[in-house]
């Protein structure tokens, strides 16, 4: 009976702030309402609300608002008649939905979301820590910064039935908001301190109210990331204070729990995080490639790899550069990068070593190896061919630099790019065709091929 007159009390709610948002009047919406047995009745009733959610969701897809504020008014009401034990507890539907309308109706405000979501607060106390949490975000997208802290503070001290597990990790993250709004209100005043010399600014109230806020989101902050998951934003935020304050130790010890902790979910910005601390901090090479290490493996098109093969080419140990130019290769491999010059550059770069030392040549032959049946039209067309030299000649030298030593100087992207290069009396084009007829035995021991297959 309780649940029930909590999806009453729901129904009610729901009427009145979809007629507030000024919903259009539909067709009222048939329901089954004839006297028939309780199998019965569950039967109609459930077909009757699946067919008033289609409408709905039909509704919020056209972004017909007002429509669908009708039809969840009708889907409210239908619960009110409905006296089966059965009972769906549609509290987190009339809530989600609920709000997505009015984030959306042309006549609701402020006001309205408020009124809708302070109720929905009381429609289901097992959600209540997440409307709230909700309702903290909605008021920080429309810049309401102390009201959302406000929020979150009477979420914080609100008790309500036995303490579980669940509810306590829900509590830490409402903590945690309040320790990011914290920190937000610590960097403004970190800030204002950082415009003014010591000896121009005399108002130690503002230094004294910063260390406040410090302590504050410090103590919130460390807590949520006891716990596996991910919480990029929170690692940042907590990492930012203890620099500030010159705990470094503490702030490497957080990130490389953050990164190495098996516990916690894959996360590939948990081991950016930790390489761009060890850079900033002047850490040896060998830590800055053993963290790129680990980002390769898990995202091997990152932004970061160009980095990381430049530092593995400079490396003297051989091991280090062939696994740089695994690294670019395995960049290349995807579209984003089809037409990033630095990336092409470093590939180029690389090849050319290679072919002047005249030193592991089976290197680019092993990595061609499971590339030759779709990198050719992958990257060197004719149609790419064009395109490149007609939107980006740095570009077009690059890749015909890297297509002329692995695909021979018949290749159609070699070509037609030296040939449009030769032809514009450029001279680093004239060189790069000298350089590619030069070293044709390379491309044949890449190839596969002997001298003697290649016509005269």
């Amino acid at each position: 009976m309780a649940e029930l007159e909590e999806g009453k009390e729901g129904a009610a709610v729901t009427k009145s702030t979809m007629e507030a948002a000024g919903s259009i009047p539909l067709p009222p919406l048939r329901l089954p309402c004839q006297p028939v047995s309780s199998h019965e009745h569950k039967l109609n009733f459930g077909k009757s609300k699946e067919m008033c959610l289609n409408f709905i969701q039909d509704a919020m897809l056209q972004k017909q608002w007002n429509r669908a504020a009708e039809f969840l008014t009708f889907y409210a009401e239908a619960l009110e008649k409905d006296f089966s034990r059965d009972y769906m507890g549609p509290s987190e539907i009339i809530w989600r939905i609920g709000t997505e309308i009015l984030c959306h109706h042309s006549h609701s405000g402020m006001k309205e979301f408020n009124s809708f979501i302070e109720q929905m607060k009381t429609f289901g106390v097992k959600r209540y820590l997440k409307v709230c949490l909700e309702h903290s975000f909605h008021l920080l997208c429309n810049g309401l910064v102390d009201e959302a802290y406000q929020n979150l503070s009477l979420a914080e001290s609100w008790r309500f039935g036995e303490h579980t597990a669940i509810r306590d990790k829900e509590i830490k993250l409402i903590q945690a908001y309040k320790g990011l709004l914290d920190y937000y209100s610590w960097s403004k005043q970190k800030n204002i301190l950082l415009e003014h010399d010591e000896d121009e600014f005399e108002d130690l109230s503002v230094e004294q109210e910063m260390h406040s806020y410090f302590r504050k989101a410090a103590v919130n902050l460390k807590e949520i990331i006891k716990i596996p998951g991910v919480w990029d934003i929170f690692v940042k935020c907590y990492v930012d204070l203890l620099e500030f304050y010159g705990d470094d130790e503490e702030a490497r010890q957080v990130l490389s729990e953050y990164a190495y902790n098996s516990k916690f979910p894959a996360n590939p910005n948990a081991h950016v995080y930790f390489y761009q601390f060890l850079k900033r901090h002047g850490e040896s090479k060998k830590s800055l490639i053993s963290a790129l290490k680990i980002l390769h493996d898990l995202v091997p098109s990152h932004e970061l790899m160009i980095d990381f093969n430049t530092m593995l080419q400079k490396s003297k140990k051989r091991k280090n550069r062939r696994l740089g130019l695994q690294v670019i290769f395995a960049v290349l491999d995807y579209a984003g990068w089809k037409e990033n010059v630095k990336a092409w550059s470093c590939l180029a770069r690389q090849v050319k070593q290679i072919v002047i030392s005249d030193k592991h040549p089976d290197w680019i032959e092993q990595e061609w190896d499971s590339r030759k049946d779709w990198w050719p039209a992958f990257h060197f067309s004719h149609y790419l061919a064009k395109k490149n030299w007609q939107e980006n000649k740095s570009l077009s030298y690059e890749k015909a630099l890297v297509a002329g030593i692995i695909l021979g100087k018949d290749c159609k992207y070699f070509r037609y790019v030296s040939h449009q290069g030769c032809k514009a009396q450029a001279k680093k084009f004239r060189i790069l065709k000298k350089f590619v007829n030069k070293h044709i035995p390379v491309h044949l021991r890449i190839s596969g091929l002997s001298d003697s297959s290649v016509q005269p």
